[in-house]
C-alpha cells in the first residue's frame, strides 16, 4: 500500500536497560503502547536498541572485552523466540515497529551477533529483518557482515518501510535500491550523536551547547537522503547517559533524534540529551511536490547510462547439491560423448558463435 494521505509516526529516544535484554524489550513494549494510544501508526527505535551499543567495543585489556562480550551474547536477540512480546505490542497498539537489536545467530554450533533491524506489521506479523552489511571499523570484533538476502522493503498499511543501519544511509548504491524498492518513509537508526574533529576518526559526544548540528556527518546523511531518494527518513538515534557506560567506553549516546521530509527539510529538528518519544506527522503531498523536480526513479534518472546488480543471495558455509550442472566432464569423457552421439564439433562451433553474437547484440541495446 503507498503513503496517499497524513500518517502520524513515532521515535522512540529512550534508554534501553543496558546489556539486559529482557528489561529493555519489556521498556519497548511499553513505548509502543504508548505511541500507539498517541495515535502513531509507526514507532523507530534506535541501532541495537535491544539490548544496547557496545560502547565498550575498544576497551582494553582483551581480557575486560571478552569479558563485555560474553555478557553481550547473552543478552543478544534470538529470532523468532525473543521477538513474541515485541509482535505482540505492536498488534495490539496496531503500529508498525521498527526496532534496532543485537541478534543471536541461530545458525547450529554459531554463536555470531549481528547488527539487525527488525520489522514487525501493525497485525504482530515478523514482515522481515535486515543485518548490517559491513559492521564499522571496531564494530567487526563484535557483529559479523549480513547479506544481500535482507536488502528489502516492506508494504505496510501506511506505506512502504525500510531501513538502514547507521553509516549504510552514507552507501550510495544501497540507498539507490531502496528506492528502486518503492522506499517511501525511510528508518534511519543510530548510535548516537557525535562530532567528528577534522576527520571522522576522531569522535567525540555531541554537545547541542556549543556545537552546531553540520559537525555530525547525521545531519548531511539524513537530509541528502531524504532529498535524493524522496522519502520521510526518520532519524532514530540511542541516549544514554555517560555514567551508565563502563569506564572507556566509546561516549557518542547523546540522542538526536529527528524527521526530515522529502525536500531535506527538517520537520522535527533533532533532539537532544533526554527521554523521549518523537512525534511527527509524513504528508505525502510533500513528496509529490518535490518529485516534481526530481524523481530519483522517474524522469530525473538515467537508467539507460547506469544500473544497479544486485546480489540478493543468502549466504551459507554449507551447500549440498546434486545437480547435473554441478558434474564436471573431463576432456575424455567429452570426447567420448561426441563420438558416440555423432556429434559435429563445427556444429557446435557455429551454434556457439551464434550464441555469442546474439548475446553481445543484446548488451548494446
Amino acid at each position: 500500500m503507498e503513503l496517499n494521505k497524513p500518517v502520524k509516526i513515532a521515535i522512540a529516544q529512550i534508554s534501553p536497560e543496558y546489556m539486559d535484554k529482557e528489561g529493555t524489550i519489556d521498556k519497548a513494549c511499553d513505548a509502543i503502547e504508548k505511541a500507539g494510544k498517541e495515535g502513531s501508526k509507526l514507532v523507530v527505535f534506535p541501532e541495537t536498541f535491544v539490548p544496547g551499543y557496545p560502547y565498550w567495543r575498544s576497551v582494553t585489556p582483551g581480557s575486560k572485552w571478552a569479558k563485555y562480550m560474553v555478557e553481550y551474547q547473552r543478552n543478544s536477540v534470538k529470532i523468532p523466540d525473543d521477538t513474541e512480546n515485541l509482535c505482540e505490542a505492536a498488534r495490539d497498539a496496531g503500529v508498525v515497529a521498527i526496532i534496532g537489536v543485537s541478534e543471536m545467530d541461530t545458525l547450529p554450533g554459531s554463536t555470531t551477533l549481528y547488527n539487525t533491524l527488525l520489522f514487525i506489521d501493525s497485525n504482530g506479523e515478523l514482515l522481515g529483518k535486515h543485518r548490517k552489511l559491513m559492521p564499522t571499523h571496531g564494530e567487526r570484533m563484535v557483529w559479523g557482515m549480513g547479506d544481500g538476502s535482507d536488502l528489502n522493503t516492506y508494504s505496510t498499511d501506511i506505506g512502504v518501510v525500510g531501513g538502514l543501519i547507521c553509516y549504510e544511509n552514507h552507501m550510495t548504491p544501497i540507498k539507490s535500491l531502496l528506492a528502486l524498492m518503492g522506499e517511501e518513509i525511510h528508518a534511519a537508526v543510530w548510535p548516537g550523536y557525535w562530532v567528528a574533529e577534522k576527520h571522522t576518526a576522531n569522535k567525540r559526544r555531541f554537545d547541542p551547547e556549543k556545537d552546531k548540528l553540520v559537525a555530525c556527518d547525521i545531519d548531511s546523511a539524513i537530509r541528502e537522503f531524504a532529498f535524493e531518494t524522496q522519502t520521510f527518513v526518520l532519524s532514530a538515534n540511542l541516549y544514554l547517559p555517560s555514567d551508565v557506560l563502563p569506564e572507556g567506553s566509546f561516549d557518542i549516546a547523546a540522542g538526536g533524534s529527528a524527521v526530515v521530509n522529502p525536500s531535506g527539510l527538517y520537520i522535527v529538528d533533532p533532539i537532544f540529551d533526554e527521554e523521549t518519544i518523537v512525534y511527527a506527522e509524513l504528508d505525502p503531498e510533500e513528496r509529490l511536490a518535490t518529485k516534481a523536480y526530481f524523481d530519483c526513479i522517474g524522469h530525473y534518472s538515467r537508467w539507460d547510462l547506469v544500473q544497479l546488480n544486485f546480489k540478493a543471495k543468502h549466504i551459507t558455509p554449507l551447500k549440498i547439491s546434486e545437480e547435473l550442472t554441478d558434474v564436471i566432464l573431463s576432456s575424455k569423457r567429452f570426447e567420448d560423448l561426441i563420438k558416440n552421439y555423432d556429434i559435429r564439433i563445427k556444429k557446435i562451433e557455429q551454434l556457439l558463435e551464434k550464441l555469442h553474437s546474439d548475446t553481445s547484440r543484446l548488451d548494446g541495446l
